[in-house]
């Protein structure tokens, strides 16, 4: 289970999934984010031409990740027919059932979490600067995991470090999460 830190970032406030980022768009309306704030049809758009092609390439790769996971009683895809189209028209947008989020996640696991809730820390360098990292058992150089508290790390949301081929195996990390409940 995930406590502790309180959340803040993009989104909505009870999401069940879950990307922490070590960073946060250099906009002045998110700099100073102490909730969590949904997001409305554009403003996806617009941080991507505020902030450039890094920040596109994270809804990008968030997008297609839950396209790629197609688990509609978990995260629905709103009828949405492409990644594209779930990013544009649901991705952290009210009733999405997903975050991006700049607070830091800590973890208790002894605490009973009934609820299925899957963490994903966006990158190595990013998860091992967390109190969470000595929790973590390591799969290989760039996937780790915390079964208890539903928590993954993930290479970041970038094309050349999330690939496809990553985004396919981040899901069959994540599916297994979603049955143990």
């Amino acid at each position: 289970m995930i406590v502790g830190a309180h959340d803040f970032g993009l989104g909505n406030t009870n999401a069940q999934f879950k990307v922490y980022i070590g960073n946060r768009p250099n906009i002045e309306q998110y700099q100073g984010l102490a909730d969590v704030r949904e997001l409305r049809a554009g403003d996806i758009a617009n941080i991507g031409h505020l902030c450039g092609n890094g920040w596109r390439k994270v809804f990008n790769v968030y997008a297609k990740l839950v396209f790629a996971l197609n688990q509609a009683s978990f995260v629905s895809l709103h009828e949405a027919k492409s990644w594209q189209e779930f990013r544009d028209n649901s991705l952290l947008q009210s009733g999405s059932n997903t975050s991006l989020l700049f607070s830091t996640p800590s973890i208790c696991e002894d605490a009973l979490d009934y609820s299925t809730v899957i963490h994903l820390v966006m990158g190595k360098t990013y998860a091992k600067t967390l109190p969470l990292a000595s929790s973590l058992t390591w799969l290989d150089d760039e996937f780790a995991i915390n079964k208890k508290a539903n928590l993954l790390v993930c290479p970041y949301f970038d094309y050349r470090q999330l690939s496809n081929i990553k985004i396919i195996r981040l899901v069959e990390l994540i599916k297994p999460l979603l049955s143990d409940h």
